[in-house]
Formats: structure tokens, sequence, C-alpha cells
């Protein structure tokens, strides 16, 4: 039988769970607070998502799996114990923006997976700004590699090739096949020879390429000394009071060394900065002095004890403070080939990682000094400029004039638009990168400003959802012309369909395209992978589209499949 699955929680991003499931032949009910236009009764249940009365009218009794698509992580807990207590065996597919307490729940609870937004659609974000026109991830040999589709054109250099000349390269995995004319699955085309005729399609995993252009602590602290632009910026009233001061302390220095005091120059400018600062020293300056010189003293003290006292405050605040740490920031940002990230949020300081990950530098723009994610990057050295980063002045101490791409990832879709928008303005060839939420109006609006990417969250997570709610763990995903495939990792039990078989032979029954086979303490790649018996204990990398995947739920998913 097929998976029945209810998805609790219709926003933007369950809505789009709903609909895939519902589009890959999934038995799938959904839960919502409040009636969806143009569906079912029957179809989607109305009423509080955490009632136990509501969950039994969908049916979680009956159900193999539940979706948790809120964006509430208090209310998806709440879920997750009403749903045990009614179905102890349901599988949960659940949405998680503290990804630290869904990692918690996933060692806790069986059969419970948390999944992040964020997390999913941040690598698409990341690789979109390297230039890859990416449409999914898919995670292998500890590497998130871009999934790209390959339209083969009249000029493609890939017209009239065999599909096995590019099977070998380890570099790229061919994840599914789409031919224009012939109904075939990937290895059949691989084993018989087939080339690709214009008009046919290859999803394809390419390997990321890490950069090594980071530079080393002698050159960072050279641009930190030599950037004086920066640092009168941020040290300006610190500047400024210490000047102050000197005056101060000249002018009380020469009074007391022209009068007829007969006091040495040393000696005066000892009793000047004691008297300003407070700390006393050779009063014997000004015993013998007049009552002019004496009410001189006076003012000075008081003048300076001023004067000094801000500037003591104001050092305080430029060192200890935050003023120091914008200046640190400021004087390290990249001069050029660097990424600016506008927006430290839950989506940002993922993108952040995935580019750092990859070696290349990046500079983050934040407006909120507490933004709790502040102390993470700082901990992988990224300079941040507490700036709105909708000022063109702030912009431009980014160097986004040289940049080699800005993303705007605020959680506000107008602005994400007014920073993309003022940077075009700045710099119009730098490529831009924007979060929108609505993907309709994403696809507009890349449209409209000719951006080169603007990517909507909860269309890139939801096909990884559905595709989890189908069955195991899933590595990768991705869509093409609606049909949902998915890449996991399949382990070979003694009761598995594809235990005892060669791979080619499973792979060309079943319609799945085998990527690699851990057996042995070894891996198995190319043309000796597709030779492979599979045996109990091996795991076995695959994708596979999703309407196919109910056929291994007969077979325990939570022990069949692995991450």
């Amino acid at each position: 039988m097929k998976p029945r699955i209810i998805v609790c929680g219709l926003g933007r991003t369950g809505y789009k769970i709903f609909r895939l499931l519902r589009h890959q032949g999934a038995i799938v009910v959904g839960i919502h607070h409040k009636p969806m236009p143009g569906e079912r009764a029957g179809d989607v249940i109305v009423g509080d998502l955490h009632a136990a009365s509501t969950l039994k009218s969908a049916g979680i009794k009956q159900a193999n799996t539940l979706v948790i698509a809120g964006g509430d992580d208090a209310l998806n807990l709440w879920i997750v114990m009403q749903a045990r207590v009614l179905n102890p065996r349901i599988r949960i597919i659940n949405r998680f923006f503290n990804t630290s307490l869904g990692e918690r729940l996933d060692q806790t609870l069986p059969d419970h997976l948390s999944m992040s937004v964020a997390g999913l659609s941040a690598p698409v974000f990341a690789f979109a700004a390297m230039g890859n026109q990416a449409i999914g991830q898919l995670k292998l040999f500890q590497q998130t590699w871009p999934i790209h589709e390959e339209y083969i054109h009249e000029n493609h250099n890939w017209r009239g090739c065999k599909l096995s000349q590019l099977w070998e390269d380890r570099s790229r995995m061919l994840l599914y096949y789409l031919p224009v004319e012939d109904e075939i699955d990937l290895v059949s085309a691989v084993v018989c020879g087939h080339r690709l005729k214009v008009g046919d399609r290859l999803i394809i995993g390419t390997q990321p390429q890490v950069a090594f252009s980071r530079r080393s602590i002698i050159t960072k602290l050279l641009k930190v000394f030599t950037n004086l632009r920066q640092f009168r910026h941020h040290a300006h009233s610190v500047l400024v009071g210490a000047m102050v001061l000197m005056v101060i302390i000249t002018m009380a220095t020469i009074t007391y060394v022209s009068t007829e005091l007969r006091v040495s120059i040393v000696d005066a400018l000892y009793f000047a900065v004691g008297m300003i600062t407070g700390a006393g020293g050779n009063e014997k300056v000004v015993e013998h002095a007049s009552n002019t010189v004496k009410i001189f003293t006076v003012v000075m003290m008081l003048i300076g004890a001023g004067v000094f006292g801000v500037w003591y405050a104001l050092l305080n605040d430029f060192i200890l403070g935050t003023r120091f740490k914008q200046f640190w920031d400021a004087a390290r940002v990249p001069r050029r080939h660097h990424y600016i990230v506008c927006g430290l949020g839950g989506l940002g300081i993922k993108i952040v990682q995935q580019l750092h990950d990859n070696g290349y530098e990046v500079v983050v723009i934040e407006p909120d000094t507490n933004n709790r994610f502040v102390s993470t990057a700082r901990r992988l050295g990224i300079p941040i400029i507490h700036a709105d980063a909708s000022f063109p002045e702030t912009l431009k101490s980014s160097n986004v004039q040289t940049a080699a791409a800005l993303l705007a990832v605020t959680g506000n879709d107008a602005t994400n638009v007014e920073i993309a928008l003022k940077a075009k303005g700045i710099s119009p060839k730098v490529p831009l990168v924007i979060n929108y939420a609505d993907p309709d109006f994403a696809r507009m609006a890349q449209e409209v400003f000719d951006f080169e990417a603007v990517l909507s969250p909860a269309e890139l997570a939801a096909p990884a959802f559905a595709a989890a709610a189908l069955g195991g763990r899933v590595l990768g995903n991705g869509i093409t012309s609606d049909s949902l495939w998915v890449a996991f990792a399949t382990l070979i039990t003694p009761a598995h369909p594809f235990c005892g078989q060669r791979v080619k032979d499973a792979a060309m029954s079943a319609d799945f395209v085998p990527l690699y086979v851990e057996t042995s303490c070894q891996t198995i790649h190319g043309w000796d992978l597709l030779r492979v018996s599979l045996s109990a204990g091996d795991i076995l990398y695959l994708t596979m589209p999703a309407t196919r995947l109910y056929q291994l739920w007969r077979y325990n998913p939570s022990q069949a499949m692995v991450s």
C-alpha cells in the first residue's frame, strides 16, 4: 500500500509539501487552522494543530508519516508529543528553526527527523552567488554538491556524446535522465551506448570546488594598519578628545614655564598632567605663585578633569565596547572577489557558513548588534558591518563595487529588493541573489528587475520535506517537469528487494540511478558499480523518482534507509 501521510500546518512551505505529495500519488491529508481555498473538507482538516481531536480526524492512528511544517518551534514540539501519544510508531518529519533542539530530538526519539528550511535552501543561495544555476543540493562524500539541469541544445558540447563517456567522471554524478523521445532509464542508456539528442535533459551533481584564496594573518594585519580611513571613521571621537586634552596640557605647561616660577619644562609638564588627570604631583610648582596663576590652575583642573573624564569614557568604549569591534571588522573587509551577505538570520548564517566552508571570503552587513548569530559569524573570522544595508554608504564600505556577488537575505522581501536595487545603482555588474518568500512573486521580481537569482526558501525546501516523507533520510532532491526525484542511501538487508541482484539489473527494473556502493570498507564507482551484486550489509546510494519510493515501504524504512 502507498504511505498515508499527514501534513500539519499548511503555510507557504506546508502547502507546497502537501501539493507535491499529492502530485506524487501519496495518500495525503492536510491539517490547518483555517479552511484552504480550493481544497475539499476531507482533504484538509480544520482545527487546532496540536489538538488530539484534530489529529484523530486526520487519521493519525492509521498514518505512516506526519510532516510538521509550521514555523513555530514550540507549537511543533507540542504536536510531536501529542502525535506520539496517539500513535507511538508514527514516523515524524519535523520542521525546526532551532537546529540544536532538532538534533537532540533526533537522538532521543525514534523515527524522528528534523529539517530546517534555512539549512536546505542556504546551499542553493550560495551556489547561485557562485554562478551555478542550482535546482537543488546533494550531500555526498562529506560535501554539498550543487545539482543542475543540463539541457542538450543544438550547440551543446555533449550533443551526440555517448552517456557511457560521462559515466566514469568522478567529479560529476549523473543523477537522472529525461530523453526527449525514447522512454529509457539512465542505466540502460549507459549500458547500450545511447547518444544524447537535442531536447534531452540530464540532472547532474557537480563536485564543489574549494577556494584557497584566504589571506595570511600577516597580510590581514598589514591591511588593518594601512586602512587609516576606516580607523579615523571609527576612532574619530577618541582622537578629537585626545587632541583637546593635549592642547590643554600644552597650554598649562607653557603657562607655568613662562611665569617667574623658575621651573623646568619637565617639572611643568609633570605638574600639568598630574593636575588635569587628578593624579597629583609636584604641587610646589604653584605654592609660591601669584593668585592669577592659582586661579588659572583651578580653572585648568576643572576643565581638564571634565575633558579627561569624557575622553577616558570614549577610550574605554572604543577598546572594550563595540566600537573597536566595528573598527576591526571594517578594517578587515576584503577589497575584491568577496561575497556580501545582507541579513544575518537563520538563512543568512547558513549561507555564510557554506561560503566560508568553500574557502571564500565573506563580509556580513547586519544592523542588529544583539543578533543571535553575530558571535557565530565572529568565531568564523567573518567581518561584520553593523549598519543598514539599504544605505549606499554602507554598501560602499563593504566594497560592493569589487565584490563577487551580493546576497540580500533579510526577513523582509521589500528590504531585500531595495538593497539589491541600491547595490545595482552603485555597481551594475555585481551579481545579485535575492531572498523572496513568495515563489510566484520571486519569479516576477527576477524578470522585472533582471536580478541574477530571486529564490524562495519555501520552494527550495519543500521537495526535500516531501521526499523525506515518502521514505528515508534524503541526501538530495530535485524537481524536473513537476516530477520529484530523491537521492538517498539504502541499507541492503536480507529482505530488501535489491538483495542478491546486480546493481545494473536492479537499476533497470526499478528505474533508479546508482551513485556508488559502500561494501566491505570500500567504495565502488563507475563500471564496477554496475557489475557488483548487492548483499546484506551493503549501503547503496541512489536516486529514483519519488513516485516509486512507496515500493520500499513494505520494508521497514527506519531500518532499510540510512543517511
